[in-house]
C-alpha cells in the first residue's frame, strides 16, 4: 500500500483546473490509456506571453490526477519561459513527495507541458526522441533512459520504471536497461581506472579474452553470440551472429553491452563497430 502525502490526497479528491478549454493555444497529449495513464493539458496564453488560463483532462491513477492538477497550478500566470523550467521534480515537490513507483505520473505531466508549449509555438510534432528503442512496450529510448539515469542517480532497473515506465511493461528489455545503468555509472568512474597504454598485441588478446568470459556466454542465452573481425587502432570491428544479427535492438547490445565491456575490461578508449557482411 503506498503511502500518500495530505497534499496528494487533496489533489486527488479535489483536483484543480479539470476540464477544457475550446479554444486553446497550445494543447500537449502524452500517454495512451492503452498504457494505462494519459493527460491532455491545454493552454491559454494572454499578450504577454505568460499562462492565463489552464486545464486538464487525465486518465489514470491517483497520482496521475493529482500531479496533473499541481501542474496546473504551478504554470497558471507563468510565462512560457517560466514554465518551461517547470520538471517533475517540481511537481512532486508541489505535492510533498510521491511515492517513487508513482514518479512517472510528475515525468508524464513534465512532458505535457513541454509539448503543449510546442503546440502553442507552431510545431506541430514533438521531436522523436533521440536513440533507438529499448523498451518497445512504451516507446522508450536508450537516450532516455541514459539522461534519467545520469540525472537522478538511478541505480536498478525499477527505478527506471518508476521514472519513465521502461521495463513495465513485458520485461524483454530488461538485460539492455541493466546494461545502461552499468554503462553511466562505469563511465562516469573510468578516468581514474584508465592505465597504462597496452601495445596492440596485449589489446588484441585481452578483447579476445573478455569476448569469450563476458560477451559471448550473455549473447548465448538469447541464441546469439559474436565475431571479432579486426581491430585498427581503438576501433573493434564485430560480427554478430545468429538471433543477434537481425535484433531490432543490436545496436543497443553492441554500445551498452559489448562496447560496455571491452571499455571495462580492457581500455576505455574502445569503439565497438559493426561488420554486416
Amino acid at each position: 500500500m503506498w503511502e500518500y502525502t495530505d497534499e496528494v490526497k487533496d489533489h486527488f479528491l479535489n483536483p484543480r483546473n479539470v476540464g477544457e478549454i475550446e479554444d486553446a493555444d497550445g494543447v500537449g497529449e502524452v500517454g495512451s490509456m492503452a498504457c494505462g495513464d494519459a493527460l491532455r493539458l491545454m493552454l491559454k496564453v494572454d499578450e504577454n506571453q505568460r499562462i492565463a488560463d489552464v486545464k486538464f483532462q487525465t486518465f489514470g491513477c491517483a497520482s496521475a490526477i493529482a500531479s496533473s492538477s499541481a501542474l496546473t497550478e504551478l504554470v497558471k500566470g507563468m510565462t512560457l519561459e517560466e514554465a518551461e523550467k517547470i520538471t517533475n521534480d517540481n511537481i512532486a515537490e508541489y505535492l510533498g513527495g510521491l511515492p517513487k513507483e508513482k514518479i512517472h505520473c510528475s515525468v508524464m505531466g513534465q512532458d505535457a507541458l513541454k509539448q503543449a508549449i510546442l503546440n502553442y509555438r507552431g510545431v506541430r510534432e514533438a521531436p522523436a526522441a533521440e536513440g533507438n528503442v529499448v523498451c518497445e512496450c512504451f516507446g522508450v529510448t536508450d537516450k532516455q533512459i541514459e539522461d534519467v539515469v545520469k540525472a537522478h542517480d538511478l541505480k536498478t532497473i525499477e527505478d527506471v520504471t518508476d521514472y519513465i515506465k521502461a521495463g513495465g511493461g513485458c520485461g524483454n528489455c530488461h538485460e539492455n536497461i541493466q546494461a545502461i545503468i552499468d554503462t553511466v555509472h562505469k563511465r562516469e568512474a573510468q578516468p581514474a581506472a584508465a592505465g597504462k597504454k597496452l601495445t596492440n598485441v596485449e589489446k588484441i588478446k585481452r578483447i579476445e579474452e573478455t569476448l569469450e568470459r563476458e560477451v559471448k556466454p550473455a549473447l548465448k542465452k538469447d541464441g546469439g553470440s559474436i565475431e571479432l573481425i579486426d581491430v585498427e587502432g581503438d576501433t573493434v570491428y564485430v560480427k554478430l551472429i545468429g538471433t543477434c544479427m537481425n535484433c531490432a535492438t543490436s545496436d543497443v547490445t553492441l554500445k551498452h553491452f559489448v562496447e560496455a565491456k571491452l571499455q571495462e575490461f580492457v581500455t576505455p578508449e574502445l569503439v565497438v563497430k559493426e561488420v554486416k557482411q
